[in-house]
């Protein structure tokens, strides 16, 4: 009786290890669910650590490679011979070659590396006096200098990296992704650390920390509106040019300005600084090796310009400016920094054209028909610089400054085209025979009768 009855229950009762089975399946799919999630978020994370393909190589090759500036401070010049590589962001430096065959690398060797992004490049006869050199500046403050004696191949370099350059976005947009992707990559990282605890629970201030972070990025972009914001307001009020040089905050500027500016502000047709330095060279700089060749320090040299453009009284023969190098280096600054060329941008190719002719009186006359047609500031200052320079070249047995070592210091600083082509090589070259035509033919170019 007894047991049908436990028999008639145990049949009428629902089977608790039916509902016991089920809650653990139940479980198991959740905690299931829950590691999928896991895994997946992992996954989504870690994809940012996967391995990036290398990039492809666009031009490597050796080169005279000299660091003149670390983060804006500058260092010694020291070339030496580095393999270079491009590529289509960055550009690296090694002490041999990567080719199997010949590299000869360390274990752990890493090379230097340059972030063209937001970079500028140039070039520079006044950084060295080796000849095919131009600078590579980067972002964060650092330069370069790059140098090969074989023509074709240092103008096939500098098209390449600057074609490198201009296809990466600008400065602003360069260093915003590049803090980006740094912020991103870091919280990925401390993010994955925190999924990877297993399922105990986080700590408060661990909690906090986690929904920090993933806020973080939104209160960042938040913050740099508001100052993009106020930024713009406060360049809508602030004064003008004119009105500050009105009230005397802001001084005429000597140094990149125009030179027909310079003279008309000094009611004159050539430029105080230039007679100065002229008059100073002539008087204690003519009998000096290396006159206009050898660089002075560049620190003096922009403590120089500041002193010109600030103030209107002027005393080369002051002892902070005993270096004649540092005057002959700011005289030159003084007409590379002209935002139009001694020989004006118009008359860039006629000048050229010129100098091609192959009969000499020709060639001699037809220069002289171009200088005179010059503006008259351009025509005065050119007349009193290159007699100047003639004075140079006189004392060539002392100095050993000739008419053509003259001409390659001065070609490429008077007279420049408007827009660099292809041609930047042959165009040096004619620069240099231009000047050197106009020194050796002074008194027959700048003389007041034709011959």
């Amino acid at each position: 009786m007894e047991g049908s009855t436990a028999s008639d229950m145990a049949s009428e009762k629902p089977n608790p290890s039916h509902h016991s089975t089920g809650a653990v399946q139940m479980r198991v799919k959740n905690a299931n669910s829950h590691h999928d999630r896991l895994s997946q978020s992992k996954s989504m994370i870690l994809s940012e650590n996967v391995k990036v393909p290398e990039p492809v190589v666009e031009k490597e090759g050796y080169l005279l490679k000299a660091r003149i500036a670390d983060g804006g401070k500058k260092l010694r010049k020291n070339w030496s011979t580095s393999w270079v590589v491009l590529t289509a962001r960055k550009m690296e430096f090694y002490k041999e070659s990567k080719q199997p065959a010949l590299a000869n690398l360390k274990p752990g060797y890493k090379p230097e590396c340059v972030d063209l992004c937001g970079a500028r490049i140039e070039w520079t006869s006044e950084k060295s006096s080796r000849k095919n050199v131009f600078q590579i500046t980067t972002v964060s403050g650092n330069e370069f200098l790059l140098q090969s004696d074989i023509d074709f191949l240092i103008l096939d370099w500098f098209h390449a990296i600057k074609n490198a350059i201009d296809r990466l976005p600008k400065e602003q947009s360069c260093t915003s992704r590049n803090l980006e992707f740094k912020l991103r990559r870091s919280s990925s990282i401390e993010l994955l650390n925190s999924l990877d605890t297993e399922s105990k629970e986080p700590k408060p201030e661990h909690r906090k920390s986690l929904i920090f972070r993933l806020n973080y990025s939104a209160s960042d972009t938040n913050d740099r509106n508001r100052v993009k914001s106020r930024l713009k307001k406060f360049i809508s009020r602030r004064p003008s040019l004119k009105t500050l040089q009105e009230k005397g905050l802001i001084k005429d500027q000597i140094f990149g300005s125009h030179l027909h500016l310079v003279c008309e502000h000094e009611k004159s047709t050539v430029p105080q600084f230039v007679r100065l330095c002229i008059k100073t060279v002539e008087r204690r700089g003519l009998d000096v090796d290396g006159i206009y060749r050898v660089s002075g320090n560049l620190a003096t040299i922009q403590k120089l310009r500041f002193v010109v453009n600030q103030e209107e009284k002027l005393n080369l023969d002051d002892s902070q400016w005993e270096d004649i190098h540092v005057v002959t280096g700011a005289l030159k600054m003084f007409f590379r920094e002209l935002p139009e060329p001694l020989f004006p941008y118009c008359f860039f190719e006629q000048f050229v054209e010129a100098i091609k002719i192959q009969d000499n009186a020709t060639r001699i006359k037809s220069i002289r028909t171009l200088v005179k047609k010059l503006p008259r500031p351009n025509y005065e200052t050119m007349k009193i610089l290159f007699e100047h320079l003639k004075k140079i070249a006189a004392k060539e047995s002392v100095n050993l400054m000739s008419t053509q070592s003259l001409g390659i210091v001065f070609g490429p600083t008077l007279l420049r085209p408007e827009k660099e082509t292809g041609n930047m090589a042959v165009h040096m070259l004619y620069q240099n025979q231009i000047v050197e035509l106009m020194l050796s033919e002074y008194s027959k170019i700048f003389g007041s009768e034709e011959d």
